[in-house]
């Protein structure tokens, strides 16, 4: 049995869209029912459940006579429109029967990257907790753009599991596990524990399945996972139809260690819930000063500034090859800091004033990549 897992007492569950509907599109009731079926019972046990679930554009296919899912932005709207309701519609019947009510709660990537929103959705979530409804989120695929481009929600469901602070985060698809390559070749090796990333050296993860439905894949599900752990949070992946079995504590599907300490909830916001608006280029003395030995960025070493940014904006700091080495918040605009760069701090406070004097990015306000 694993601890991790009946130990667990506030649980996040991620389904995606190829568990709940048919191939050709539209709600498998059956499939729906049973997963009801599991969650109800474990949260009128006593345990705190919120599910996040993919599924409103498959949904919406067949009801609009669309025969695969639609590559155009305005048709892939339309079908969320129509399969948002149906989908909350049978969730809200099935947790009914046993005697749960469902909220549902829609979120964008706004309301995941900026903080202000990001705060407010926690409280959102925290009280519909608190009243002994059901959580069942969704992104808002009927008008935000960039969700459906990018496309999947194994990411929200971690960066969920982090904002309710969950003792487990189970991501359920129709694959039973990790594979070391596809799980139709015969040569793959199932995975049944990650400790740390030496685990995942070697492993050749896959692209969204043919279904035709989804568009996540093992890809965002290991990327969940390590954002998940990161914060803390034990991960177990499986199939939707061993979903039972996996939070009964059986040991199948894969279990992914979480780290033994939760980072500061600020810094993890700043990792993996915000989307950079620039970049900052550093010189090579400055990432050794950044990365290395932690310390604030000062103009003197950066080279170049890329992007549109207000003070209080996340930006990269980018060594000379241009890779992503730390995140933070500047302090100044994107128009402000080209007269700045090469320049020391005192020579800046006696040419520009006292004002200037201060860190382009301060060591608190940044975290390493």
């Amino acid at each position: 049995m694993r601890e991790v897992v009946t130990g667990a007492r506030r649980i996040v569950v991620k389904v995606g869209s190829s568990s709940l509907t048919t191939a050709a599109g539209g709600i498998d009731e059956q499939r729906v029912d049973s997963l009801v079926d599991v969650l109800g019972g474990l949260a009128t046990s006593g345990r705190e459940v919120v599910l996040v679930s993919s599924g409103a554009i498959a949904a919406g296919l067949a009801p609009l006579r669309l025969r695969r899912r639609p590559r155009d932005l305005a048709t892939q709207q339309a079908a969320a429109s129509v399969g948002q309701g149906l989908l909350i519609g049978r969730y809200a019947t099935g947790f009914a029967r046993h005697g749960l009510t469902v909220g549902q709660v829609l979120l964008t990537v706004d309301d995941v990257t900026r903080r202000a929103h990001y705060r407010n959705a926690y409280r959102t979530l925290r009280k519909l907790l608190d009243l002994g409804a059901l959580p069942i989120v969704n992104e808002n695929d009927t008008v935000a753009t960039e969700e459906i481009r990018f496309g999947d929600n194994d990411r929200l469901a971690a960066l969920v599991a982090a904002l309710v602070d969950a003792d487990l985060l189970v991501l359920l698809s129709d694959v039973d596990a990790l594979y070391t390559g596809s799980p139709s070749d015969p040569s793959s090796r199932k995975i049944t524990y990650v400790g740390d990333e030496s685990d995942l050296s070697g492993i050749t993860v896959s692209k969204p399945g043919k279904s035709g439905v989804g568009t996540g894949g093992m890809v965002t599900k290991v990327e969940a996972a390590r954002i998940a752990t990161g914060f803390g949070i034990p991960v177990v992946l499986t199939a939707a139809p061993m979903a039972a079995h996996a939070l009964a504590g059986d040991e199948v599907g894969t279990l992914f260690k979480n780290a033994a300490k939760r980072p500061a909830a600020r810094l993890f916001w700043l990792a993996h819930a915000t989307s950079p608006r620039g970049r900052l280029h550093l010189d090579p003395g400055a990432v050794t000063a950044v990365v290395a030995r932690r310390k604030s960025l000062l103009p003197a070493g950066i080279t170049a500034v890329d992007g549109s940014f207000a003070a209080g904006d996340p930006v990269d700091l980018v060594d000379s090859d241009g890779a992503p080495v730390a995140r933070g918040l500047v302090n100044y605009d994107a128009v402000e800091l080209p007269a700045l760069l090469g320049r020391s701090t005192p020579e800046l406070a006696a040419a520009l004033g006292p004002g200037y004097e201060r860190e382009v990015v301060h060591r608190d306000d940044l975290v390493l990549l």
